[in-house]
């Protein structure tokens, strides 16, 4: 029996079989190299996308930042305008040589500075210009403004005391005198509540009415000695409406840096009051009442400044008030009271504000009143009152209660001898 060559014909398939492995495992490498590929390339030209997006972006953000820049020069153009056209309140800064608060970066500043203090604890905020002159006397701070309506109450206490000695006689000798010695003593007190509205027509002028109400209070001691003592005592009391008052103001110039700026002011008093030839006299021509007005029509123009001078503001300002004479034709006693031209006045005064901090300020000045003499016809003879001076120190308090409550001290000392002792006012304006 012939056999057969197994082994050959084994070897043979296992090299075939082999062989095809082979291919099969170079085929797969070759197809997943190619998907690889492919891969690859689909990233990058998502890549290449993605860049051009990215170009495309920063294409837009350099067109917005230029856009935004010149905005910001538009802004800043509108702020400069602003503030010139602005009254007296746009003065806001601490530092008016830069116009706005120096505790924030300017317009279109691109620099940003480190806090001073602990982050989440914000610094104090700087007082305002407008927080400064809350405390300045009355009709001398910042205008209205425009279409905006303030109503403004206050309460003025006054008083007022004189002790005068007169003889009337001769002296013989030093220490020995023929006559009659007579000493007076008089204590006046007045309140005074006011009631004012402001209204600002435009952003530099503004208007103003005063409706005030008087109650008066008089003691006054005469003590006579001439053979024999004679004292006599005079208690008198009066209340009612006062001289209302109409005024306007104007802001001439606009605030640039730290200049001053002027305000002119008119103001018109009527004669609303009970005037002293209105109330009544006794045969000896002694008054029996009390006026709580002047009697006459009156008209004062007057300028005022404001100039901002870190860390204060400095005011001040001149005024003339002229009385309109008129004919009295009144009996006082026995004597005839013809033609009446009350004494003109001179005012002027000067001070500064200061802001401790943003909620309390205080200022301090001098003001001073000279009233020419008043001229009466009396009779068939003229009589001349003596001129008369009126200085008094002046403090002012201002406190404010919320962002738009602010309650105002006045304090008047009297420092020459017609000036009234002391004069307390409170006044609280609302929006």
């Amino acid at each position: 029996m012939a056999f057969l060559d197994v082994s050959a014909s084994w070897g043979g398939a296992a090299s075939v079989l082999s062989d095809g492995a082979a291919q099969e495992a170079l085929a797969a490498t070759v197809s997943e190299t190619g998907e690889q590929r492919r891969i690859i390339d689909e990233q990058r030209q998502l890549i290449d996308r993605q860049s051009a997006m990215i170009d495309e972006q920063r294409d837009q953000i350099e067109k917005m930042q230029q856009h935004l820049a010149q905005q910001q020069i538009q802004v800043d153009r509108l702020s400069l305008l602003a503030l010139a056209d602005r009254p007296l309140d746009s003065m806001r800064g601490a530092g008016l040589a830069q116009g706005i608060d120096p505790a924030l970066p300017g317009p279109g500043s691109s620099m940003v500075s480190l806090p001073d203090s602990p982050v989440g604890e914000a610094p104090p905020p700087e007082p305002r210009t407008e927080e400064r002159v809350a405390a300045v006397p009355e009709g001398q701070g910042v205008l209205t403004p425009a279409g905006k309506l303030v109503f403004e109450p206050s309460f003025e206490y006054t008083r007022s005391s004189t002790n005068r000695l007169v003889f009337r006689g001769i002296e013989l000798i030093p220490g020995i005198q023929i006559g009659l010695i007579e000493a007076t003593d008089a204590d006046r007190d007045t309140v005074v509540g006011t009631a004012a509205l402001r209204y600002g027509l435009t952003d530099r002028l503004e208007v103003e009415l005063r409706a005030p109400y008087l109650f008066r209070n008089d003691r006054i001691e005469v003590a006579q000695q001439r053979d024999e003592g004679i004292v006599r005592q005079i208690a008198l009391s009066e209340h009612g409406i006062g001289d209302a008052e109409f005024a306007v103001r104007y802001q001439f110039n606009r605030p640039v840096g730290q200049k001053p700026i002027f305000i002119g002011s008119l103001r018109v008093k009527s004669n609303t009051g009970k005037g002293p030839f209105d109330i009544g006299y006794d045969e000896f021509g002694v008054a029996t009442g009390l006026a709580t007005g002047s009697g006459f029509w009156a008209v004062q123009p007057g300028v005022n400044f404001l100039m901002p001078s870190d860390p204060t503001v400095i005011y001040g300002g001149m005024a003339y008030l002229y009385h309109i004479p008129r004919d009295v034709n009144k009996l006082v006693g026995d004597v005839l009271v013809g033609r009446v031209d009350p004494g003109d006045a001179i005012s002027a005064n000067l001070g500064f504000g200061f802001a401790l901090n943003p909620r309390f300020s205080f200022s301090l000045g001098y003001r001073h009143n000279y009233i020419f003499p008043t001229k009466s016809e009396i009779g068939e003879t003229h009589q001349k009152s003596k001129y008369l001076h009126v200085g008094s120190l002046n403090l002012g308090m201002s406190y404010r209660l919320s962002l738009h409550d602010v309650l105002n001290f006045g304090f008047e000392f009297g420092v020459t001898e017609d000036a009234p002792d002391v004069s307390i006012t409170i006044r609280m304006p609302f929006n």
